[in-house]
């Protein structure tokens, strides 16, 4: 076990290194407690929901492993995130899929659901002081069988997906009035083609105009917020998705230039080409939109939603949001699910590495490095950037974590072993 001592120590010794690179440590500490990040429940089932019936996973999403303990209900996930939230330092939200329903035996379709069928969550939320997202649920269901939802040419399916998203909506801003906070009611479908389409054009066609009847009842930004998630491809939408970047790019622009000026842009770190990185986009979207909300994941060869790790691509993430000075206008939500292992502890380690790579980016010398570029010297540049990464920010991290009353470095172990002999191996 880590001694306070020893953290702290090694936190002075770290803060006087910073400090020669212009970095007030006691700064980044305080900014990184006010960022919020979104953890996402469907890590703790393997996307599997709590519908009676019609859920699941479909539309290239996979989740993988047999690890004992999954919960059979809504309040046993509630409890396996407590755990999880209790060891995760900073500000958290809980993000959920329509597809988490509580629906105590009425047999309802997707489409009919009301803000009553998730008021466990409101209530619970509540208590623990924290915001919700909400998602539609667009996958996982017979009427998404075929892979076609919102851009589906029969109308009697399109319709059912449209109602589903409207109501989705409905019941996000009751959410975000109900706890205060703004809800994201985010929009992915996973709509395409195996093989390649004749007709790209006819489903891109039907995604718009259903968007459009979607998102055509505005509410308050205090309460709600709509944000629509491009993808690159999906196992069994290989050769074609209807919602692509260019898409929903070309969305965006349609939707503000009709005053609908508060929908963002998702970017998924998963939903790209495997040599594709999404901190590149960043700045050229801040650029003409006022925020954006970005998916932390982490794909292997392809979108496999693996659990997030401190590796190069969350870290180049965050440190360009850092370097555009837009942490106040991102949004961070994590999406990654893998059932192999202990499903808490997946949450616990891709929540700490998120974090751990915003504090990476906060007590980065940007100044440093601006002025050597601003000043044509791009060898400094290069220097400055190789030892920054260098930094001890590990150190001040544990830190963090002493100060956030949770347990620093890898001690928070002895917290799952307990809760898996206790709680888990029990439900198997």
């Amino acid at each position: 076990m880590m001694k306070t001592e020893t953290i702290n120590k090694a936190y002075e010794a770290a803060k006087e290194v910073y400090a020669l690179y212009g970095i007030d440590t006691e700064a980044a500490l305080k900014q990184l407690a006010d960022i919020e990040l979104s953890l996402h429940c469907w890590q703790g089932d393997d996307v599997a929901g709590l519908e009676s019936s019609g859920g699941g996973v479909s539309g290239g999403i996979m989740a993988t492993g047999q690890f004992p303990g999954k919960p059979r209900n809504g309040d046993e996930l509630r409890n396996d995130l407590d755990e999880a939230l209790k060891l995760l330092p900073g500000k958290q939200k809980v993000n959920l899929h329509a597809s988490y329903a509580e629906l105590d035996g009425e047999d309802l379709g997707r489409d009919q659901y009301e803000t009553r069928h998730f008021q466990k969550w409101i209530d619970w939320a509540k208590n623990k002081g924290i915001g919700l997202d909400f998602n539609p649920t667009c996958f996982g269901h017979e009427l998404a069988s075929d892979d076609l939802t919102l851009s589906h040419p029969d109308e009697r399916v399109r319709r059912f997906w449209i109602d589903h998203c409207k109501v989705s909506r409905k019941i996000a801003a009751d959410i975000g009035k109900a706890l205060g906070k703004p809800c994201i009611c985010n929009i992915w479908v996973p709509d395409g083609m195996k093989d390649m389409p004749a007709d790209r054009m006819r489903y891109r066609k039907l995604l718009k105009d259903s968007l459009d009847e979607i998102l055509a009842e505005k509410y308050d930004a205090d309460v709600l917020i709509d944000a629509v998630e491009c993808k690159l491809f999906g196992v069994g939408v290989e050769s074609y998705t209807v919602g692509s970047h260019e898409f929903y790019m070309g969305y965006l622009a349609h939707a503000h230039a009709q005053g609908n000026t508060d929908l963002i842009l998702t970017l998924d770190m998963g939903h790209f080409h495997p040599t594709e990185t999404i901190a590149d986009k960043i700045s050229s979207l801040l650029t003409f939109y006022p925020k954006l909300l970005i998916h932390v994941s982490r794909p292997v060869k392809w979108d496999s939603d693996h659990v997030v790790v401190s590796d190069e691509s969350v870290q180049d993430v965050m440190r360009e949001i850092k370097r555009a000075d837009a942490f106040d206008r991102m949004y961070l939500a994590t999406d990654f699910f893998d059932g192999s292992i202990n499903r808490i502890s997946a949450w616990v380690v891709g929540l700490r590495a998120t974090r751990r790579a915003v504090l990476a980016a906060l007590l980065e010398p940007t100044a440093m490095i601006k002025k050597a570029e601003n000043e044509k010297n791009y060898s400094d540049r290069l220097v400055l950037i190789e030892e920054s990464r260098n930094l001890p920010y590990n150190a001040v991290w544990n830190k963090f974590c002493v100060n956030q009353g949770v347990p620093a470095g890898s001690d928070y172990l002895n917290d799952l072993h307990i809760y898996e002999r206790d709680v888990l191996q029990k439900r198997a």
